[in-house]
């Protein structure tokens, strides 16, 4: 369940009560499909997800290397030869401290991306992948930590102290059904809260990341995505959930696509 708005914020929007949830399975299944739909036309992914993706050489510019997706965090880079590239002789652009995502990876004193046998996939970078126009700021302290003694790597179920109150900037509830979540290194889909055992149900190490055991009172982060996605995402889950059934593929409306337009990946 990828979504880029939680259901609560939603729910907040069509005014439901707190105890009004017999529309909640349709409004999920709206958030699914407006963040597929969003994500499919805009040509990007706006949740992190760790992956190593292979790339091209261009023969003619083989200091540099055009990356084929937003790249939020640079961890390491193979190269075609099997040789490993130190990310520290490696410049970034856009410039890193912009705090959007990379598109150009340069090299360094006089390097070369190089290749064996073909420039074609021939070169590996491992990173954190997505847009985000504010990486540095898109993880937010949930103000909770893990209360199980501890997280093994395959529970479903963690226990938190307050899993309704409010998070680190003030906002309740901390913990919303859809949330992506991180605990160290490892991130997790919220799928069910519980408030009255203040327990979490969490699908574990999703996006490419690895399910781990983690200490009682390790923090929980809570991905935010970026304000004009989230934005888009509830306004297009609302004209989905609010189309009566049966009448098949409706156009999406102009202000929708219009809204759409500067989040596209070009190139």
């Amino acid at each position: 369940m990828n979504v880029l708005a939680t259901l609560h914020q939603l729910r907040q929007r069509l005014g439901l009560s707190a105890s009004d949830t017999a529309e909640d399975a349709r409004l999920l299944a709206a958030l699914q499909a407006a963040t597929a739909q969003i994500e499919n036309t805009a040509g990007r992914q706006f949740s992190p997800r760790l992956a190593t993706l292979a790339h091209n050489i261009h023969p003619r510019y083989p200091q540099e290397l055009l990356l084929d997706d937003d790249l939020l965090r640079l961890d390491s880079i193979l190269n075609g030869d099997g040789s490993s590239i130190d990310p520290l002789d490696v410049v970034t652009l856009p410039d890193a401290g912009l705090d959007g995502p990379t598109r150009v990876l340069r090299l360094t004193a006089g390097q070369t991306f190089t290749w064996v046998d073909t420039p074609l996939r021939s070169v590996s970078i491992t990173g954190i992948w997505g847009w985000h126009d504010r990486w540095s700021r898109a993880w937010r302290d949930s103000a909770d930590t893990v209360q199980n003694d501890p997280l093994d790597s395959t529970s479903s179920t963690m226990v938190v102290n307050d899993a309704d109150g409010a998070d680190g900037y003030a906002v309740p509830p901390r913990f919303q059904v859809g949330q992506l979540l991180r605990i160290e290194e490892e991130y997790l889909r919220l799928l069910a809260v519980d408030a009255g055992s203040n327990g979490l149900t969490v699908l574990r190490g999703v996006n490419g990341t690895t399910a781990a055991a983690h200490a009682q009172g390790t923090t929980i982060d809570v991905f935010q995505p970026a304000a004009e996605v989230e934005m888009l995402c509830l306004r297009w889950a609302l004209w989905l959930y609010k189309e009566p059934d049966g009448r098949g593929f409706a156009v999406t409306p102009a202000a929708l696509t219009a809204a759409l337009g500067g989040l596209r990946r070009v190139g």
